[in-house]
């Protein structure tokens, strides 16, 4: 096993800003979902989050907020004034403890999509905003809906990633007679098919193929895709031969080339449970350009430390050359990011550093 000392830069951590999270738990009528917001403690309170990154030194996390989004608690009105909240919130945090947190991510209302592209805007250049953060789904709505083209015209515009992140609750149930999922399907299993699912739709809509520089970083490894590859590839290439209901012999033609080389152009993150052959699966479809480290903390059944462990961990387990670790830990991100040399431990010059670590 290969020990890596270098630095770590997790690009997809989780964190609600007490003022966003007091409005929250307010505002949902989903009492198990204030529940585990509230019985997290490293998910709301930045010094405890702070005292326990002090177990690796050379190690920093990009912020994004925990689900749930404004636009799924609040109305096309008032859900705008929750996503500043929240995006005030973190560029705070980044800007006291920059050490720490060198960037953070914003979220859009994207249930108003006028007052999305706006906050997009001001989250970036006002804010520093690395990227932002959407669902797999807005209220049920695919991405690759026409509306929200303009959303991801803005970030290659903007030249900014987006962190795509699965988004579906117990309803609907995995089978037609019952109520709801039961087990907890819908997200252990339920989650990575989402995401899998709005992979494809923005392969099959074209959205990557009109726009060419999109960068998408998918939550949890690409989900399923790297895993099915070969299933992908064989039966995708076949698109338009079985379908006897509509006609879908136009795809090949539109994408110009084979649907699986269309899904190598997402990115991946490892926040995969500290599988090392999950993480060899996924670095072997997308490639070692194409790789973040990330953790998902704090949300690992030791409320933060788990994932960051036993992720770390895993990838030393792969015995990987130190140059691609160092890609996957840090290089790769802090070039998404567009962090320059910045690496965790060093201050930003433009970053008030009052960090106690």
């Amino acid at each position: 096993m290969s020990t890596y000392d270098g630095p770590i830069l997790d690009a997809f951590t989780h964190f609600l800003p007490p003022e966003y999270m007091e409005q929250v738990i307010r505002r949902t009528t989903n009492r198990d979902l204030a529940k585990r917001l509230t019985s997290i403690p490293m998910l709301f309170d930045i010094d405890r989050r702070m005292d326990m990154m002090l177990r690796w030194p050379n190690y920093a996390q990009v912020l994004t907020l925990s689900q749930p989004s404004a636009d799924s608690v609040c109305s096309p009105e008032d859900s705008p004034g929750l996503a500043r909240v929240g995006n005030n919130g973190l560029a705070a945090i980044v800007d006291k403890h920059g050490k720490r947190f060198p960037a953070f991510v914003a979220s859009l209302p994207l249930n108003n999509l006028p007052a999305a592209l706006k906050e997009f805007d001001r989250a970036v250049y006002d804010l520093g905003a690395a990227g932002v953060q959407i669902d797999t789904n807005i209220q049920g709505v695919p991405l690759d809906d026409p509306r929200f083209f303009a959303l991801f015209e803005k970030a290659v515009e903007l030249d900014v990633p987006i962190w795509m992140h699965p988004h579906r609750g117990s309803r609907p149930a995995d089978y037609p007679g019952e109520d709801k999922s039961k087990f907890e399907i819908w997200q252990v299993l339920g989650w990575p098919y989402e995401t899998s699912v709005a992979m494809a739709r923005l392969v099959f809509s074209g959205v990557l193929k009109r726009l060419p520089t999109l960068k998408i970083i998918t939550h949890h490894l690409g989900a399923m895709i790297p895993f099915f590859e070969g299933r992908i590839g064989s039966l995708w290439d076949q698109i338009g031969s079985r379908s006897a209901d509509e006609d879908l012999s136009y795809i090949k033609e539109m994408l110009g080339g084979r649907p699986i080389d269309f899904f190598r152009k997402f990115y991946g993150d490892t926040a995969i449970g500290g599988s090392p052959a999950a993480i060899r699966c996924g670095l072997e479809f997308f490639g070692e350009e194409q790789v973040v480290f990330a953790s998902d903390c704090p949300f690992d059944p030791e409320g933060g430390v788990g994932f960051i462990r036993d992720g770390i961990a895993a990838i030393e387990q792969l015995d990987l050359p130190m140059a691609t670790m160092r890609k996957i830990f840090h290089d790769n991100s802090a070039r998404l990011l567009n962090l320059g040399n910045t690496a965790p431990g060093a201050v930003k010059s433009d970053t008030k550093e009052v960090d106690h670590a």
